[in-house]
């Protein structure tokens, strides 16, 4: 096996097992409503209810038993087969949107705005993503942009140090803007490959945070008029539906470009992402599925589909 096949194949155990609360629920929820040999309408009905509560989403689910009621109905049919179907099906809405992030050397740097919910992991997220540029032979500098939380500056400083990224920080609630402001100047004089930029998260006043953002994105563009040039949504599948509605926000406040789901790994509910995929067809990036600095992982749609139904 040459080392990158066994690096995926590593990757892909890292993900069974990051999913395996998902795949218990769906894949042996199929097993327990698919008790009789032919699927009925009764069964049917049952399936449809557990895609929809499995966070697949309403769309997937109604066409997935509409596709079964068409070519099973009465039919002998396994709970295995029922999974290779979804799977496939879930497949084919992913992969359009399984992008691997990419780096614009022209760009130098390549500003990427990381914005999100506070909670979902936008710091560690940007650790792993200055871990991975690091691997790949990319200087990096971070701007610890959400000045309103000390323990996400300091996190960022460690992350730093692991990746070899240089932070620009400032004092607890120093503008945000300004910060970003010197860190674009600081990347271009050090012709840093890339930019991460921090963001806070707060929701519970949607004004403040839409204000705050396009500041940053307004004095960044003294700067720069086309930065930032990647602007990338960190989603928690731990929320569940919720996800839908804070993509729906963000995609209001700023030009969201991409997508990485973190924490896949601490839930039941990683259907989440297909329903977010099928509703707003943006670029997924990566997905996390644990705390380590190697499960961050680019996205790939059949391995997450088999892996989410509980497939080998």
């Amino acid at each position: 096996m040459t080392e990158a096949a066994a690096e995926q194949s590593g990757w892909f155990a890292r993900l069974k097992r990051g999913l395996a609360k998902s795949a218990g629920a769906l894949g042996g929820g199929i097993s327990g409503v698919l008790t009789k040999r032919c699927i009925d309408g009764e069964s049917l009905e049952a399936l449809e209810e557990l895609l929809i509560t499995s966070d697949l989403g309403l769309a997937l689910a109604s066409r997935l038993t509409a596709e079964l009621a068409r070519t099973r109905l009465d039919k002998e049919t396994t709970p295995e087969e029922v999974r290779t179907l979804l799977a496939d099906e879930i497949t084919n809405i992913l992969q359009g949107v399984a992008v691997p992030f990419a780096i614009e050397p022209s760009y130098q740097p390549h500003v990427v705005l990381v914005v999100g919910v506070n909670g979902t992991g936008k710091t560690t997220t940007i650790g792993k993503l200055a871990h991975n540029f690091s691997r790949q032979g990319r200087t990096t500098v971070i701007a610890a942009g959400d000045t309103f939380r000390a323990a996400a500056i300091e996190q960022l400083q460690i992350w730093g140090e692991r990746s070899g990224a240089e932070v620009i920080s400032s004092k607890p609630g120093a503008d945000a803007a300004g910060l970003a402001f010197d860190a674009l100047k600081k990347a271009r004089s050090n012709g840093a490959d890339v930019l991460l930029i921090d963001t806070a998260g707060r929701l519970h006043n949607k004004a403040d945070l839409m204000a705050e953002l396009a500041k940053i994105v307004r004095v960044l563009g003294k700067i720069d008029e086309s930065v930032p040039h990647s602007v990338l949504l960190v989603l928690d599948a731990t929320t569940g539906q919720n996800a839908i509605r804070q993509v729906e926000v963000f995609r209001d406040i700023c030009n969201v470009t991409g997508i990485v789901m973190t924490k896949l790994d601490g839930t039941a509910r990683g259907g989440v992402l297909v329903a977010v995929a099928e509703k707003f067809g943006l670029p997924i990036h990566a997905i996390g599925v644990g705390e380590g600095i190697e499960d961050l992982q680019p996205f790939e749609a059949e391995g997450f589909a088999r892996a989410l139904v509980g497939l080998d």
